[in-house]
């Protein structure tokens, strides 16, 4: 019988990019990291033997701890902070077993530097609508949950980012951006290693809404208008960005569990 306090591969799959997605902390050696430098989406690196110094910043959160193989490392840094009064599980298998099934993997070296409180720092022009909402999405639900955003006026944003170590997206002539006919959410899905079928279909979305070419999805014209809609309904970027959050939410769970549902009245008819 599975112990309670393990997760398995398929389960924490299922509840990463969703609201519901624990913190994750990988506590892998360096040595087995180095061999391979990919991290889970959404996780970051932290010392097994310093673990009880993220009991204040995990309070009242769900917590996954990974190490390799699932073995005396996650399991013994998660059972520590049990004794501190937090709800955490090791990963049964560990990265091993991640990778072995398939799953996406973020490359460490793909990841901006983080600051010294922890979370990375990104910059952009100021009233988002779909690309700017997009990736700030994808970021904090499959990269850094705790990701915090700038949003300035166009001309100042590479000044910005030089001055407070912040990564400019959605700009000309910057890394995180438009490449050809791809948009920067593209580039974001691409660059972290996210290519699964569901945020490749969102990407497609994103792409139509940003680019107006409606014709490569029927949904775009609704994430184009729900964007726009959203960007009316707040002055403050990054209020508009947490309400973005929930719409990219829906979005993605379409994408990957009810692409084949449709809907119409009546929805039975009454036999004779």
């Amino acid at each position: 019988m599975p112990s309670p306090d393990i997760i398995t591969v398929s389960q924490l799959a299922r509840l990463i990019g969703t609201p519901e997605a624990p913190v994750i902390v990988d506590v892998c050696v360096d040595d087995d990291f180095n061999a391979d430098p990919r991290l889970i989406p959404g996780s970051f690196r932290h010392p097994f033997n310093d673990i009880e110094s993220l009991v204040p910043r995990l309070q009242d959160q769900r917590v996954v701890v990974v190490c390799r193989k699932g073995h005396k490392l996650g399991q013994g840094a998660a059972a520590l902070l049990r004794t501190n009064g937090i709800a955490a599980e090791s990963l049964d298998g560990g990265v091993v077993a991640w990778h072995e099934a398939g799953q996406p993997a973020v490359p460490a070296a793909s990841i901006p530097p983080r600051r010294k409180t922890g979370e990375t720092l990104w910059v952009t022009r100021h009233r988002p609508k779909v690309d700017r909402l997009a990736c700030p999405w994808l970021i904090r639900r499959f990269v850094d949950p705790s990701a915090r955003f700038l949003f300035v006026s166009p001309a100042e944003v590479m000044d910005v980012a030089d001055r407070f170590g912040a990564t400019p997206f959605d700009v000309e002539g910057v890394f995180w951006s438009h490449r050809g006919k791809e948009c920067s959410f593209d580039t974001m899905v691409s660059e972290f290693g996210l290519e699964t079928e569901p945020l490749k279909l969102l990407a497609t979305i994103v792409r139509a809404a940003d680019t107006d070419r409606h014709d490569l999805a029927p949904q775009a014209a609704g994430l184009l208008a729900a964007s726009l809609g959203l960007s009316r309904m707040y002055r403050d970027d990054l209020r508009q960005v947490e309400a973005g959050m929930l719409l990219y939410d829906a979005f993605y769970r379409w994408c990957r569990d009810a692409v084949d549902e449709g809907h119409d009245w009546p929805t039975a008819k009454v036999k004779a």
